[in-house]
């Protein structure tokens, strides 16, 4: 009798630790298959029954979220979801996140093993922590003047704070309701099918998604490089460029919207923004020095991100001596984003130094606790001091005295460059107007803001279409805004 109770006990054992084993395999090795298979709904339910992490802006969240009741218990709701929505971006229970919303998904689902005192403890327990909060960059005051300043017309502004990178404002029009897509059901789908289907693409963040023909606001950058590479050594000089200026190896004349561009030096050029002249130094500093200038100041870099990706900008690194020319005043295959024209704009101010732009300036748990922050890197050295030095005149004098007077500021040093770019079939559209910036308080020890503005429905009149009349006003209230700070 004992003898058959020792074997049903033996078996008894064999069996319980079959048991174990396999809870192990189940729980252990087969976890992460389980995890990713569709039918399982349990991480999807957990993901939701908590409130998500708030994004901040100045101080305040611009999210929030709200207990529907339902199986997916907790929504995500945006406060002045339009103004906002180029930052946050969307966290929908059927489309997935976007933008910070997505590039800070662990810290706002409360995922990230940097909410716990214990290294790896989610991963290890398995357990969802209270969603931390994302502490953005972003200036309420410069973010509402730049989304009423375009008011509702297509295009983009982003500001940076030069110094150290902080990007103030980054504003893409016209914009949407994120809170459109929280959550699930008709009402959701109807609403990404008719934003996605919009002719004017209000999902599309045109501040760091979207590229376009840069115009005369790249001037900047040819000036820096002509500098640099000693084709111009006194920008009060004579260049010597004909008026009319005929593109090498063609018969095309380029043309000139201001007078006495004729042999103009490189401080008339910028002042007035002269096709020929800027054309002409740009073939005159060669193909090897240009591509040199453009990625000193961040084109074709392809892996920026603040943390969310941004579009590299363009600048051909082959073309015919004439397709030099016009890239050299930002046409032909030239295009930026305008937060990277914000960056040019920056590098001047800065002294040269272009610091790597950033959106997120530190991560906490739910309670306000830091627990990561931002480190503050140079990202490239475009220009020497002495260059960037020179081109701050010329911009305070096309600002003073030039064809950006519509952005001048009592009490400040304000310089800036603006921009008309073609486009369209035979350059038929209507030129987008371009305006970049610096401004910095008559007191101040340095500048307080880089800006760029892009406005692609500017006015017919094409003195008016450049950022003189469309874009300079826009950027002078994000300017001001900046200074009130």
């Amino acid at each position: 009798m004992i003898r058959y109770i020792r074997r049903a006990a033996v078996l008894c054992l064999l069996l319980l630790v079959a048991l174990l084993v396999n809870a192990a395999r189940v729980q252990v090795i087969e976890a992460t298959s389980l995890d990713k298979n569709p039918a399982n709904r349990r991480l999807v339910i957990d993901r939701y029954d908590e409130p998500r992490g708030d994004i901040l802006a100045g101080g305040g969240p611009v999210t929030g979220s709200q207990d529907t009741g339902e199986q997916l218990r907790y929504e995500r709701t945006y406060t002045q979801g339009p103004l906002y929505a180029p930052v946050t971006g969307y966290a929908s229970q059927t489309y997935g996140t976007s933008l910070i919303e997505n590039a800070e998904d662990s810290i706002l689902s409360g995922a990230s093993s940097l909410l716990t005192r214990i290294p790896f403890w989610n991963d290890l327990s398995r357990t969802q922590h209270p969603g931390g909060n994302v502490v953005t960059t972003i200036k309420p005051s410069m973010q509402q003047a730049a989304f009423s300043g375009l008011n509702s017309r297509r295009g983009a502004v982003a500001a940076i704070e030069p110094s150290t990178g902080r990007i103030l404002a980054l504003v893409s029009s016209p914009s949407y309701d994120p809170g459109l897509l929280s959550g699930t059901g008709k009402q959701v789908t109807d609403a990404w099918t008719r934003l996605n289907g919009s002719s004017v693409q209000p999902m599309l963040n045109r501040a760091i998604r979207q590229t376009y023909p840069p115009g005369s606001a790249f001037k900047i950058v040819t000036a820096a490089a002509a500098l640099e590479a000693g084709v111009v050594t006194d920008v009060d000089a004579p260049t010597g460029t004909p008026d009319p200026y005929v593109l090498p190896g063609t018969s095309t004349t380029l043309p000139n919207e201001a007078k006495g561009c004729g042999n103009a030096s490189l401080a008339y050029a910028i002042q007035w923004s002269c096709n020929t002249v800027m054309a002409h130094l740009g073939v005159q500093v060669g193909m090897p020095g240009m591509l040199d200038a453009v990625d000193r100041f961040g084109f074709n870099d392809r892996g920026l991100t603040i943390p969310s990706g941004v579009a590299a900008s363009n600048f051909d690194a082959r073309m015919t001596v004439d397709q030099l020319a016009l890239s050299s005043i930002g046409q032909f295959d030239t295009a930026a984003t305008p937060l990277q024209m914000a960056m040019v704009a920056a590098a001047v101010a800065n002294g040269g130094d272009i610091r790597r732009p950033f959106l997120v300036d530190r991560v906490t748990t739910s309670d306000g606790h830091t627990v990561s922050r931002h480190s503050r890197k140079s990202y490239h050295r475009a220009m020497s001091p002495s260059t960037a030095q020179q081109l701050q005149q010329l911009m305070v004098d096309a600002v003073e005295e030039g064809t950006g007077a519509k952005a001048g500021i009592d009490g400040a040093r304000v310089g800036g460059k603006t921009g008309t770019a073609q486009h369209g079939m035979g350059n038929s559209g209507t030129p987008y107007a371009w305006f970049i910036s610096w401004a910095q308080a008559d007191r101040a020890s340095r500048p307080a803001v880089a800006v760029a503005v892009v406005v692609e429905e500017a006015a017919a009149v094409r003195g008016e279409i450049s950022g003189g009349g469309s874009a300079a006003p826009i950027a002078r209230a994000v300017m001001e805004a900046a200074l009130r700070d």
